[in-house]
């Protein structure tokens, strides 16, 4: 049975500044997208990261569907309208166009798609972040689809051993999608040579080598570029297929634990490590430190069982500690160096135009 996974994310609004959307609104975003089940949609499943909504529809129209789409604009633009009736701040931040266009794409939600033919088991996850970049989720991908250190099935099973191909994006191009496709293991020095700069390149699909099955697919919308301006980070999502030919669930728990440094912070301005957090987390009032969750499924006839919260356990409570350590020292560091985002990421934020009033007086 062909299926088609849509995640779709966006954030309409929240209680108290960056926190979590209002009980109301999420509420009212879910009763939307419910009404399709049965019709448009095989099943769904709404949850919240931060401040954003997620959205995980499943049906058989294929990816970037216009009907599937424009459901999920109504039931943002819905939960929107209850969001500025309750005085949420950011009431439809992240809606950046009036009008419904076909798809989401380029209207400002997250988009991460995939379709494929059901397997008899077919378990997958969803990782959606909050206060990060696309390029978020570049070095726990490569370890897990790329690094036998952290991938233990790269070297011992053969349905793997073949490798994985990367779709890498260049996010800085603005007028077309460019991209680069390469082979791991033989590029693999190639691959990291993109991946190191989140900042620039992300991933936007992986593809197993030996049967041409997509992978895993995650979201690259650049929010700036749609806006012209600094409205908020872009907070990834991404559509991970899992055991058999694929790397299984466990094996993408230890790269998530290094919590490597992204792009993020309070007003997306600074380096902070990427904490992975339990499902309908509120946003961190520690500068907003970029966060992460996981939940994972299996899939039958296109429906969901019951989520499993892959950060959940005990073990990522010592892992949190260690990445609020972390956080805390990079933040001590306030504006200077390596804590603050290089100004190619500052330019469309306020310090741009300040730094052009300075060059006036420099003689």
């Amino acid at each position: 049975m062909k299926i088609t996974l849509s995640v779709l994310k966006a954030d309409i609004g929240s209680v108290g500044g960056h926190t979590l959307p209002s009980r109301r609104v999420l509420a009212k975003v879910e009763e939307v997208v419910r009404e399709e089940v049965g019709r448009l949609l095989l099943d769904a499943h709404v949850f919240h990261i931060g401040d954003d909504i997620v959205l995980l529809l499943s049906h058989t129209h294929g990816i970037r569907n216009a009907s599937v789409h424009e459901l999920a604009w109504k039931a943002f633009r819905e939960g929107t309208q209850v969001a500025k009736e309750e005085g949420l701040y950011g009431a439809g931040q992240d809606l950046l166009k009036d009008a419904f266009s076909g798809n989401l794409h380029g209207l400002g939600p997250q988009v991460a798609e995939m379709e494929f033919e059901e397997r008899p088991a077919e378990p997958f996850m969803v990782l959606a972040a909050d206060k990060t970049e696309p390029g978020a989720f570049n070095l726990p991908l490569y370890l897990v689809f790329a690094d036998p250190m952290y991938s233990s099935g790269l070297l011992l099973s053969s349905e793997l051993r073949p490798g994985f191909r990367f779709r890498i994006m260049d996010l800085a191009q603005t007028e077309r999608d460019s991209y680069i496709v390469l082979d791991a293991p033989e590029r693999l020095y190639d691959i990291a040579a993109l991946l190191r700069d989140s900042h620039r390149f992300g991933i936007e699909s992986i593809w197993s080598r030996r049967y041409g099955e997509i992978a895993a697919v995650v979201s690259t919308t650049r929010l700036r570029n749609i806006a012209g301006r600094y409205v908020g980070k872009d907070d990834p999502v991404a559509i991970i297929r899992t055991q058999k030919i694929f790397p299984a669930t466990e094996e993408f728990g230890p790269p998530f634990a290094l919590a490597p440094f992204v792009a993020g912070d309070t007003r997306g301005s600074h380096h902070l490590p990427l904490m992975p957090v339990k499902a309908n987390t509120p946003a961190s009032t520690f500068f907003c430190v970029p966060m992460v969750c996981g939940l994972a499924f299996s899939l039958k006839e296109g429906r969901f069982s019951e989520p499993v919260d892959l950060f959940a356990d005990p073990v990522w409570d010592a892992v949190r500690a260690k990445v609020v350590e972390k956080a805390q020292e990079m933040r001590r560091q306030g504006f200077y160096g390596p804590a603050m985002l290089p100004m190619e990421e500052l330019e469309y934020t306020g310090i741009a135009e300040r730094l052009k009033e300075l060059e006036r007086e420099f003689s």
